[in-house]
């Protein structure tokens, strides 16, 4: 994104909703995933700590595309007590810079965009790993992320039945209303009935135990485990991690951070076990190999999917004439 010297565009949550659409969001982050994997693109270490207060984690992730030219930094973090404020627990802010210079260009609301980014990392997953024949999505949590997972993984697939679990069932009504507003059957079934019934799972809470075992997942299943992005965290059984083959987005963040962490640390799994979505994109993996094998994408969550869309956001805002504008 460029702008004129010294001035920035911010972008607020309502714009971004109206320009960034899910067709944007997973071009914007397929195309980063492919980046990463050629080496064109890479991110910074991340940053994210308890900070004792709220019981919030706060931090930062960043990096820079050199593909896309796009510097910058995601700060924010998680507020478990916002929804009783009114307020999304995710909260956070994507500063953009000027790689030639460092000058800052834009400052752009975060927290629709990671909702939209998250579903658009598991959607190309299902996109690229997913059997062509998948027919049951299984979700697993009905969060504030879980209507745009669903949304976004109806569209890889000919989906003809959406079956849940949330550790909190009063929250599944929510999701069954999404389910019915884009015409998939919706049933709230326990996990181990989830398993034997779905054809492609995603997972998305914030769990630090398991909830899917190895045993309940039938073969042919992808998984994607988009919750996990903190040590501790761990949403399947490190088992499964190991019965399964395993991509992500980012190595470094998957062992240390990601799902992959726990059969890591058992000793089930090497870290060269694990391949990079990316490297499916960029067709130099083969991906999915066969009907009957399990595919698992940890999906820890990198900066640079948040610095693609906030991208995205700011040029089009720039181009629509919208978002206001500041001289530092």
């Amino acid at each position: 994104m460029s702008a004129d010297a010294g001035q920035v565009i911010i972008v607020s949550e309502g714009e971004c909703e109206e320009l960034v659409g899910r067709a944007q969001a997973f071009e914007a982050v397929q195309d980063v995933f492919g980046a990463m994997a050629r080496g064109d693109a890479y991110n910074f270490p991340v940053v994210r700590e308890a900070i004792g207060h709220a019981d919030a984690l706060y931090g930062f992730k960043s990096g820079f595309d050199r593909a896309g030219m796009v510097l910058g930094v995601k700060s924010g973090g998680y507020w478990p007590g916002n929804l009783a404020k009114g307020l999304t627990n995710h909260q956070s802010t994507v500063f953009l810079f000027d790689p030639d210079t460092g000058r800052l260009t834009a400052l752009v609301a975060g927290n629709y965009l990671t909702a939209v980014r998250t579903a658009a990392s598991s959607s190309v997953s299902i996109a690229h790993l997913a059997r062509k024949d998948a027919k049951v999505l299984g979700m697993v949590g009905a969060g504030h992320q879980a209507g745009f997972q669903l949304r976004a993984a109806a569209e890889q697939r000919d989906f003809e039945k959406v079956v849940a679990w949330n550790p909190h069932p009063e929250m599944l009504p929510k999701l069954a209303a999404v389910a019915q507003e884009i015409g998939l059957p919706f049933e709230a079934v326990d996990p181990e009935e989830l398993g034997a019934q779905a054809d492609a799972i995603i997972t998305i809470t914030s769990a630090f135990e398991p909830l899917l075992m190895k045993g309940w997942i039938k073969p042919g299943t992808h998984i994607a485990c988009m919750g996990t992005d903190t040590k501790g965290k761990q949403e399947v059984d490190a088992e499964l991690v190991a019965a399964a083959t395993a991509f992500t987005d980012e190595v470094a963040q998957s062992v240390t951070i990601g799902e992959c962490q726990h059969a890591i640390g058992s000793g089930l799994i090497k870290e060269g076990d694990i391949a990079t979505i990316g490297a499916v994109i960029n067709a130099t993996h083969p991906g999915r190999t066969s009907d009957d094998e399990i595919t698992l994408f940890d999906g820890t969550g990198v900066g640079l999917q948040d610095l693609a869309v906030a991208s995205v956001a700011a040029d089009l805002a720039a181009k629509a004439g919208k978002g206001q504008h500041a001289t530092l």
